[in-house]
């Protein structure tokens, strides 16, 4: 059975739960190394690696792209 923090989320739902835009979420993938799994041509994310992503401080690093 699969739960919440199992589900594939898109980019925009992924966004909207880190309360950032699309644009800085792209960079973070491409800058940070945000855990994204590429789907044909869709970004995929599991809420749980992210999450440990961000506890981890790596979106927190100076010079942040972050545009809202």
């Amino acid at each position: 059975m699969s739960t919440l923090e199992d589900k594939w989320l898109s980019a925009d739902e992924i966004a909207n739960h880190l309360g950032i835009s699309k644009d800085t979420l792209y960079a973070w993938i491409s800058n940070r190394g945000l855990p994204a799994h590429r789907v044909g041509r869709l970004w995929k994310f599991q809420r749980t690696e992210v999450d440990g992503w961000i506890r981890s401080g790596r979106a927190g690093d100076e010079h942040s792209n972050e545009k809202n």
